[in-house]
């Protein structure tokens, strides 16, 4: 007899749609949150969009499982009343040198499913964003911009209503396998050691995700986690009411570049850049002197944008397997029977678009859990 049926690590978007999804079906479902409340790390700090599946490798589960969150995820916010705003997404060109790139953006979503994608002339462009500059971009129209607050607090609302148990300010400290299930030690709220015993545990524990798992011996080096920090800056008023919608530069080989996104309250930011921090330290400190080089890589697109217009806003911090100059590299999403580990989920590297997937995710590990592979 367990003490629950399945434990899962981590209340960020990730954990609390699974948690929504199993405990739909199954009772006893545990969720063990080390802050004192759910998403305070990459859940919350984030750009908050609801992207389409435009720029993720073919056949990834990056790819797939944002194509099929993204359309969940709206249904989910109309079935709940939940603010969303899909406004859609220009990704400009900002010189004729630039659109083959856009051109292999295209080609990359067509492969994905995404093929609501079209062309905007100059002109068109300036109709529908007359205060940016590009010679061509494409539209999106089903990328959008979500509160992230409200949708977390609904997962957790239906979970609680589904019967789970959440403890939070409660810290993981060692998992060890038994001849059935596994036994899960932990400091709960008060400090105190605490274990129990759980069938099956899904590590959704985002950044410590790499660290739960090395508690079960799979450290594969690969799968280690690197912490890459993004800042945002916002746009002061009244310039912000200048954009209405999300406008991306076309992408580089490590992120999908320093973009406009607008949120729910109607604020307009830039963001996130990219710093590899050199270790896995939770650095969420603002840099003001970054400033110039986030206005630096918009002007091209915002021309009436000035270097005072931009304030610090805050700063996340995302989950990456990929190092600094490597390859792009999808989640890790594994039940680990092979590796004698049966009952045992780990999802590594959920970054972007972890958001949008989630509730894709979340049917996902299920499938894991009923033996099927197949997404």
């Amino acid at each position: 007899m367990f003490d629950a049926e399945i434990t899962i690590i981590g209340a960020g978007v990730v954990g609390l749609a699974i948690a929504e999804k199993l405990s739909q079906h199954i009772s006893q479902v545990f969720v063990v949150e080390k802050h004192p409340t759910f998403g305070q790390e990459t859940s919350s700090r984030n750009s908050e969009v609801i992207h389409a599946g435009i720029y993720y490798v073919k056949n990834s589960l990056k790819a797939k499982l944002c194509v099929e969150g993204r359309d969940l995820l709206y249904d989910f916010c109309d079935r709940y009343e939940l603010p969303y705003n899909r406004c859609g997404k220009l990704i400009v060109a900002t010189s004729e040198e630039e659109i083959p790139a856009l051109e292999q953006v295209e080609q990359k979503a067509l492969s994905n499913g995404v093929t609501d994608l079209y062309w905007m002339t100059q002109e068109e462009i300036k109709a529908m964003e007359p205060n940016i500059f590009a010679v061509k971009a494409l539209f999106s129209p089903s990328t959008g911009v979500i509160d992230s607050y409200w949708y977390l607090k609904r997962l957790e609302t239906n979970s609680i209503n589904n019967g789970v148990q959440f403890a939070y300010s409660s810290v993981v400290t060692g998992i060890e396998k038994q001849t059935e299930g596994y036994q899960i030690d932990l400091n709960d709220a008060d400090g105190h050691p605490f274990s129990f015993t759980s069938k099956r545990v899904i590590n959704a524990a985002g950044l410590e995700s790499f660290n739960i798992a090395s508690m079960m011996g799979v450290n594969d080096e690969d799968l280690t986690i690197h912490f890459c920090k993004g800042e945002y800056f916002r746009i002061q008023p009244p310039k912000h009411k200048l954009l209405n919608r999300l406008v991306y530069p076309v992408p580089s080989k490590d992120a999908l570049g320093i973009h406009v996104t607008i949120d729910m309250g109607g604020g307009v930011k830039l963001g996130p850049d990219v710093q590899y921090l050199d270790t896995n330290q939770y650095d969420y400190t603002l840099t003001p002197s970054r400033r110039k080089a986030f206005f630096e890589s918009t002007r091209r697109f915002l021309p009436f944008l000035e270097e005072e217009d931009l304030i610090p806003e805050m700063a996340g911090i995302r989950p990456k397997t990929q190092t600094k100059d490597g390859p792009p590299r999808d989640f890790y999403i594994r039940e680990e029977s092979l590796r004698g580990l049966p009952g045992f989920v780990n999802l590594i590297g959920m970054e972007s678009p972890g958001l949008t997937a989630s509730l894709a995710i979340g049917n996902y590990v299920e499938r894991l859990l009923n033996g099927q592979n197949d997404i």
